[in-house]
């Protein structure tokens, strides 16, 4: 498909929601705030919606990089993206959560995982909190190592590995995760002080290795089940996770 070149009046629209972050490799083209009308719980909460891709070129001509979208197949490559919800850039006081993308626990709803759980979860927190934003990394699937590559550790695990067992089996490390995009999106979003939700001290390291101020960590335990709770399990002792009494499995 050859591109198309769009129109003056597309751009007028677009430029404005546009925001170029220059990286070593190229930039980050960030793509909002978008109103997105949510469903939380049963009531409608209103965030910011928006979405970044990773180019290889940096330029602040947009009409260059649009006209290249519709011959580049997008739609074969996940972009992450960001809700934000209230004074995000401005408050004293934020909180955040980094989630890895779970096409089983976030989709389907799957038990094996208490990802879906810490999605919706966190939501609630940063709306009940007053400002905040949820990053959604779509390269993170299986801890960095695809949906296919997590299908088959999915098979080992039913034969009795556990997730760091299974991932290293297929040739993995435990955790190949990277945060470097997302945290040059947050501090495009926001130089003050965040708080972090998350069990993980490898994402916590990984912002305040980059020069972030993260001033506290929001424990986010729950939706324990017969069937995430070895998951869990090996969270804790083998990927590092922070255990909070009380509100994760017992050892």
């Amino acid at each position: 498909m050859n591109p198309t070149k769009i129109d003056s009046k597309v751009l007028s629209i677009l430029e404005d929601k546009i925001q170029l972050i220059k990286t070593g490799k190229g930039a980050i083209y960030l793509v909002g705030p978008i109103r997105l009308p949510v469903n939380l719980f049963g009531e409608t909460v209103t965030f910011q919606w928006y979405c970044w891709l990773n180019c290889d070129e940096a330029t602040e001509d947009f009409q260059k990089i649009i006209d290249k979208l519709a011959s580049a197949n997008l739609a074969e490559f996940q972009q992450s993206s960001v809700l934000v919800y209230g004074d995000f850039e401005y408050a004293d006081e934020a909180i955040i959560r980094m989630h890895s993308i779970c096409h089983t626990g976030d989709i389907f709803g799957s038990k094996r995982c208490d990802c879906g759980f810490q999605l919706k979860q966190s939501m609630k927190m940063i709306v009940e909190h007053g400002t905040g934003a949820l990053f959604y990394l779509a390269n993170h699937e299986g801890r960095g190592i695809g949906l296919f590559s997590k299908a088959m550790a999915y098979i080992l695990q039913e034969n009795q590995y556990d997730t760091v067992e299974a991932n290293e089996s297929l040739g993995f490390v435990d955790d190949a995760r990277n945060y470097d995009d997302a945290i040059m999106v947050l501090k495009a979003l926001r130089t003050k002080p965040v708080k972090l939700m998350t069990n993980n001290p490898k994402k916590l390291q990984a912002l305040k290795d980059a020069g972030l101020n993260v001033t506290d960590r929001e424990a986010l335990w729950g939706d324990v089940s017969e069937y995430n709770e070895n998951y869990l399990q090996t969270k804790i002792m083998k990927s590092g996770h922070l255990k909070e009494d009380g509100v994760c499995p017992n050892d």
